[in-house]
């Protein structure tokens, strides 16, 4: 599943790097077997285990679950309260539960809003899944995913009509391709780049709608980083936000973005570059992963100051969805109905033979040109020059001395 803009970078707690090694010892794995099931290179797993990089995204899911750490409440210390997990649950789930009137904002902390992943009941391993139809599957993708990938998509645009129209049309695109969004490995990631791709298309410029920005947020800070924001390139934004805000790790950056792992690096680079010139307080870290740290909670707290527009029901999104179908169904079958009515009456009334018109003398016209009839002296010439080609003078030949 995907992350939100204003998702914790330590969803997933992990222990000590120190700690980290012991598990996967303990387990009598070595390097290149985690590596191997990680899909990485063992450099990778040696830093992960030296604390000069930690897992990101999903892979630090899968990491926790490998080396068995999911229970350690990211300690890592042995012997920690098994409930643990189970707690944590069932403080999301109150948190993710529908309150008659809402929070004060100083209640709210800047990370906890609504997560484009945040796990239900059916995400336990030891729940039991029941069988949802592609009615439900999909509206339960819509409502845990529509509220954070708005915020993520203003955040790309600073306009909430776009971002509004962009998540719409994302998950009608994914409700009219459902067989394939229902077995894709990440089906919010793939609603996440329709949504995305929609929203830095250089055609809504053309758009009066769309032209200008919403007025910015009221705070100086979060004022200046969405101006910061808006001012990066369409690419450069766009990497920002899934590596920084998301929380994707750089291959899977890179492919969301339709670039090259080094490429990608290099946009990232220049972007936060970019940001910190107007925002001199995200240069402070001296250590790039405090600086992503740093970014990613700077972010959150710009995406809180922009509450979730109404959003349609799920319902609405599917009619909405099979209505275009049906009106793009109709418009193609009628094109081509009208194509085959014009072929159709053109075969009819097009002549079968074409008949030349009898001839007709006009006078007043000028000699043919090219060669004419020889004449009798003209043929008598003729035969004159043959008969002497072959009884003329012999051939000259030179005499050698």
């Amino acid at each position: 599943m995907t992350r939100s803009a204003t998702d914790t970078a330590d969803s997933s707690p992990l222990p000590s790097p120190e700690e980290r090694r012991r598990l996967r010892e303990e387990k009598s794995l070595s390097e290149e077997q985690v590596a191997a099931a990680m899909g990485v290179t063992p450099a990778t797993v040696r830093a992960w285990e030296s604390g000069r990089a930690s897992p990101r995204g999903r892979k630090r899911e899968a990491y926790a679950k490998l080396i068995g750490s999911a229970g350690t409440g990211g300690t890592g210390a042995p012997g920690t309260s098994e409930s643990a997990p189970q707690d944590a649950h069932d403080k999301r789930a109150d948190r993710t539960k529908p309150s008659s009137s809402p929070a004060p904002a100083a209640e709210a902390a800047p990370t906890e809003v609504a997560r484009a992943d945040e796990p239900t009941a059916t995400d336990r391993p030891d729940a039991p899944v029941p069988a949802l139809t592609p009615a439900e599957a999909f509206d339960a993708l819509y409502v845990k995913n529509a509220a954070a990938l708005f915020r993520q998509t203003f955040l790309l645009t600073g306009r909430r009509s776009l971002s509004r129209e962009a998540v719409e049309r994302a998950f009608e695109q994914a409700w009219q391709r459902w067989p394939e969004v229902a077995v894709d490995r990440d089906p919010a990631g793939w609603v996440r780049a329709a949504a995305y791709e929609y929203a830095v298309s250089p055609w809504h410029r053309l758009r009066r709608a769309h032209r200008h920005p919403d007025p910015p947020p009221a705070a100086p800070g979060a004022r200046a980083l969405l101006d910061a924001l808006l001012e990066l390139p369409p690419s450069y934004r766009r990497t920002l936000l899934l590596y920084d805000g998301v929380g994707l790790d750089l291959p899977e950056t890179a492919a969301e973005t339709e670039a090259s792992t080094p490429a990608a690096a290099s946009r990232l680079m220049n972007a936060r570059a970019a940001v910190a010139e107007q925002v001199p307080e995200l240069a402070e870290p001296s250590l790039p992963t405090g600086r992503s740290a740093l970014l990613h909670e700077q972010l959150g707290a710009l995406a809180l100051t922009q509450p979730v527009a109404a959003m349609p029901a799920a319902r609405a999104i599917r009619d909405g969805s099979e209505h275009k179908a049906r009106l793009w169904t109709r418009a193609a079958i009628a094109l081509t109905a009208l194509i085959a009515g014009i072929a159709l009456v053109t075969t009819v009334t097009s002549p079968v033979r074409y008949a030349n018109p009898p001839a007709e003398q006009v006078g007043g016209a000028p000699p043919r040109g090219g060669p004419q009839k020889l004449t009798p002296q003209d043929l008598e010439l003729q035969k004159k020059l043959r008969e002497e080609l072959f009884r003329g003078p012999a051939r000259l030949v030179p005499d050698l001395r």
